[in-house]
């Protein structure tokens, strides 16, 4: 008999546990429902990871853009530097000889290769500048042909 009531009562403990799995498993109503969410969510996730992938392009293009940029601005800088640093050193030679002409003129005579060179360091002193302001000039209109396209 003591068997019987054991069977009885592991029996009745089986059963309960069936009916506590049955009850704790959604309904199919919320399964369909739950599995509704999910099909959204995953359209939104694919969605942002698509927004996410067009924005990282679309950065990347910019970076690339700005590189190049830089690197224009760094070519047209050191363009400018080496037109400047001729017409430093043409303007010190200037200085030079004119130093030597004001000392040969105080002494009342006048050497004509000196004056020859003086005239020589004066014109590449003035193509020295012209360099200079040519690529200034082209320094400028780099950078304002993309607004003047911009408004055309």
């Amino acid at each position: 008999m003591d068997d019987i009531k054991a069977l009885e009562a592991r029996i009745t403990d089986a059963f309960d546990r069936i009916r506590y799995h049955i009850e704790m498993q959604p309904k199919a109503e919320e399964q369909s429902s739950l599995r509704a969410q999910l099909e959204e969510e995953r359209l939104a996730n694919a969605q942002l990871e698509e927004r996410v992938k067009l924005l990282k392009e679309r950065q990347d293009g910019r970076v690339a853009d700005l590189e190049a940029q830089v690197a224009g601005h760094g070519a047209q800088m050191a363009a400018l530097d080496g037109e400047m640093q001729r017409l430093r050193a043409s303007n010190a030679d200037l200085r030079d000889l004119v130093a030597q002409l004001r000392a040969v003129a105080s002494d009342g005579a006048a050497d004509p290769d000196l004056i020859n060179q003086a005239m020589a360091a004066e014109i590449e002193a003035l193509a020295a500048q012209r360099a200079s302001e040519a690529a200034e000039v082209d320094a400028i209109l780099t950078e304002l042909k993309p607004l003047l396209q911009k408004e055309g």
